[in-house]
């Protein structure tokens, strides 16, 4: 604690998930948040963007002036009870706006005026906060140790780091597979709220002791979301483990996550509209490959693909959809990763079945 009834950003405030009232604007919390943190604006959009331009035309004392006109009354009420009533349920809770200035200073005074409520104010805000995970991200990047896990499309490297509690899932961070068919039913976060994600998990692991960390193989991107770059960097250096498994294994690998699982992920969303937008999601991806594929092993490839999603659309069997995953995996992804396994070979350290580097890496981390 310091004065004022402020804290300043930390662990600890992460790594116990922490309840989080951020006084800023919608825009502004929809373009990155914390994990924890729940909206609970001291002035909504339209309110921010008239005392914004106030304060850019008259100056601060006239822009505090209208913030005040604007909520007021029964606005102000209202706002009030939400703040009263998530610090009551939150004890534990702390509160922020940006640069923890004054829309903080006026939620904790009115709440302290006129709840009856003493609640704390993170000093520095939300951007002293970010700044904190940012440089959290760095200093594990160049203290803790890493092993990536590569191996070809299918081979279960997402699920090698399930069975890892020093396992670091970027794709989950990202809600993305990381291919071009990675895409989920539902949306990726902004690219602030993934370096987030990915900075509080770091912390957490590294609180249970875990001094070393185990990520999958990724390009810069991971859809729409990018890793921080540091970690990219050392991405390509780091030792690295190779995941073998069979193709006939790695087929029903992916008929599992991207045939039946997406199909499900879609029409838990919609159940009249799901299948067309899963049909969609799968006949785009393959269509973003066609520069890659080459004319005639794209229209090959599609008519399998087309001819399966009609099967399933009419009895639900996905049997068909072997063919073209098995085709896309031989003739495109698989040429891919064997130049990339080569091109890594110095780094290798294991190659086994799941089961065997599973094993290897929980041993290396008994170590």
């Amino acid at each position: 604690m310091v004065a004022g009834g402020d804290i300043l950003p930390d662990r600890a405030l992460f790594i116990d998930s922490r309840p989080m009232l951020d006084a800023r604007a919608p825009v502004e919390f929809g373009k990155g948040a914390f994990p924890a943190a729940v909206n609970l604006p001291l002035m909504d959009d339209s309110d921010r963007e008239q005392v914004g331009l106030c304060y850019k035309q008259h100056g601060q004392e006239a822009a505090i002036a209208l913030g005040h006109r604007l909520v007021s009354g029964s606005v102000k009420e209202a706002r009030i009870q939400a703040w009263a009533d998530f610090a009551r349920a939150n004890p534990d809770g702390c509160l922020y706006c940006f640069r923890g200035g004054l829309r903080s200073k006026i939620t904790q005074q009115w709440l302290k005026s006129e709840a009856g409520i003493d609640y704390p104010r993170v000093a520095g805000g939300y951007k002293a906060m970010r700044a904190f995970l940012i440089d959290s991200v760095m200093r594990v990047v160049e203290q803790a140790g890493f092993i990536v896990v590569g191996g070809m499309t299918g081979a279960g490297k997402t699920d090698v780091l399930a069975q890892l509690d020093n396992g670091l899932d970027l794709e989950a961070h990202a809600n993305h597979r990381g291919s071009s068919f990675g895409k989920h039913a539902t949306g990726q976060p902004s690219n602030i709220d993934f370096e987030h994600r990915l900075a509080v998990d770091l912390l957490r692991k590294q609180a249970r002791g875990h001094g070393w960390f185990a990520l999958e193989d990724e390009s810069r991107l991971i859809g729409r979301c990018a890793l921080p770059l540091e970690l990219y960097r050392g991405m390509q250096r780091f030792p690295m483990v190779w995941l073998e498994d069979s193709l006939a294994g790695r087929v029903e690998r992916i008929l599992r996550d991207y045939v039946s699982g997406l199909c499900a992920e879609y029409m838990t969303l919609d159940a009249e509209g799901g299948f067309a937008r899963y049909r969609d999601h799968l006949l785009l991806a393959l269509g973003n490959l066609v520069k890659r594929l080459g004319d005639e092993r794209y229209r090959r490839l599609l008519g399998l693909m087309q001819a399966a999603l009609d099967q399933q659309a009419i009895d639900g069997a996905i049997d068909l959809h072997r063919a073209w995953i098995e085709g896309l995996l031989r003739e495109y992804y698989d040429p891919l990763y064997v130049y990339q396994r080569d091109a890594k070979r110095s780094r290798l350290l294991f190659a086994g079945d799941q089961a065997a580097v599973v094993d290897f890496l929980r041993q290396h981390r008994a170590a």
